[in-house]
C-alpha cells in the first residue's frame, strides 16, 4: 500500500483542517476582555475582576498631628538625602513629601491618604443613644474640671491665708 492509496477517498481521510469553533470563540472573548481591561487601565480605571476591598468607616484621629517639631530648623540637603529628611512634611503612609503645613493637613484629610490607611470616606451615623451618652460624658468631664478648678482656688486661698497668718 502506498501513500497515495491511503490518502484517497476510500481511506476516509479528509485533508482539510477542522476548526474548533468553540475554542476560537472562547479565545476571541478572552482577547476582547483583556483589551477592555487594558484600555480601562490606560484611562485610569481599575480592572473589574479585582475584588472590592472592604474598608472601615472614617473615624477621628487619636493622635495629635505634629506640625511644630521641625519648625525653624536648618537642614543641609543633598542628592543622597532620603525623602523623609528633606524639607517639608513627610507622610510615611503614602511615602510623599508635602512642602507646607496647610497642604500636609489637606493631604492627611484627603481621599488618597485615607484609602492608604484602609478607610473609606463614609462616616458612621450616630444614634440618639450614642449622642446622649456622649453628652453625659462631656458634662461629667466639665463638672470634674469645675471641681478641680474650685479645689485649686480654695487651696490657693488657704495658702495665702497661711502666709498672712505667718506674717502676723
Amino acid at each position: 500500500m502506498s501513500f497515495y492509496e491511503q490518502a484517497g477517498s476510500s481511506a476516509g481521510i479528509d485533508h482539510r483542517r477542522k476548526w474548533d469553533q468553540e475554542e476560537f470563540a472562547r479565545k476571541a472573548a478572552e482577547r476582547i476582555k483583556t483589551e477592555k481591561n487594558d484600555e480601562a487601565i490606560r484611562n485610569g480605571l481599575k480592572p473589574k475582576d479585582e475584588p472590592k476591598v472592604k474598608r472601615e468607616m472614617l473615624k477621628a484621629r487619636d493622635y495629635k498631628v505634629d506640625l511644630e517639631s521641625k519648625l525653624g530648623r536648618s537642614v543641609v540637603i543633598n542628592k543622597t538625602t532620603p525623602a523623609a529628611e528633606t524639607g517639608g512634611y513627610y507622610c510615611d503612609v503614602c511615602d510623599c513629601v508635602v512642602k507646607d503645613s496647610i497642604n500636609f493637613l489637606d493631604h492627611i484629610n484627603g481621599k488618597n491618604h485615607q484609602r492608604n490607611m484602609g478607610m473609606s470616606m463614609k462616616v458612621k451615623r450616630s444614634t440618639l443613644e450614642e449622642v446622649r451618652e456622649r453628652f453625659k460624658l462631656k458634662m461629667a468631664e466639665k463638672e470634674q474640671e469645675k471641681k478641680q478648678k474650685n479645689m485649686e482656688e480654695i487651696l490657693g486661698d488657704v495658702h495665702e491665708e497661711e502666709i498672712r497668718m505667718h506674717d502676723y
